[in-house]
């Protein structure tokens, strides 16, 4: 079962993710925070998998939350549900190491895809968000001539991992896709991101699309 803190302000949207997720049979939803420093205290005490944390929150917001626990327990990933599409919010959320970014006015099935996808290592961006983000990607990661140049200093074998990075694989799965064991993928996931000077899988993700890798990935691979 994949372990779910939920944390929201609003007791009727707690509720309702609750419900949703509680229709997964591999979710479970097991403690529920009305701020961002029950949060840390809950994560504490249940040890969860994931954290699907709401942006605006009493006592300590969710983006200050998401620095904290992420810090404090790192093997958490963290996604964030909340109604604010600006820019500045999915940066900052980028910046605190979350894995998801959705809406909460999106399909109730992303949620039970972004908190799969952040317990498998990967990245869930809510299609809107997903495009947003590399529209303007010119003020985030740098434009595609720019992203090019960056992943040139990849090899050959970073530049797969980092394209199927992008196409939103765990590392389990691209370990499938180029034979490989699990143990290094995780090695080539880290070294793309040091050497690409990025955060997490998130920023790798967009710098894929933005340099062309997804769309030459999958057409090299047959989709």
């Amino acid at each position: 079962m994949i372990r779910v803190l939920l944390a929201d302000d609003e007791a009727v949207v707690r509720a309702g993710v609750r419900a949703i997720l509680g229709a997964a049979p591999d979710i479970e939803v097991v403690a529920e925070a009305g701020d961002g420093r029950e949060v840390l205290d809950l994560a504490r005490a249940h040890r969860p998998d994931v954290a699907l944390l709401d942006i605006r929150m009493p006592v300590l917001d969710g983006l200050g939350a998401a620095v904290e626990l992420r810090r404090a327990q790192p093997q958490v990933a963290v996604v964030v549900l909340t109604t604010f599409s600006e820019d500045e919010y999915v940066a900052a959320a980028l910046d605190a190491g979350a894995s998801g970014f959705l809406l909460k006015s999106g399909d109730p099935y992303e949620l039970m895809a972004a908190v799969r996808a952040a317990h498998n290592g990967a990245a869930y961006l809510s299609p809107p968000i997903a495009r947003r983000v590399i529209e303007v990607g010119g003020g985030l990661l740098g434009r595609r001539s720019a992203a090019r140049q960056r992943i040139a200093r990849l090899s050959p074998r970073e530049r797969e991992v980092l394209a199927l990075v992008g196409a939103g694989l765990s590392n389990a799965e691209i370990g499938e896709r180029l034979y490989l064991v699990e143990g290094t993928v995780k090695a080539h996931v880290s070294a793309v991101l040091n050497r690409l000077e990025v955060r997490n899988r998130v920023q790798a993700a967009v710098l894929a699309h933005e340099a062309g890798l997804v769309e030459h990935s999958a057409h090299g691979t047959g989709g």
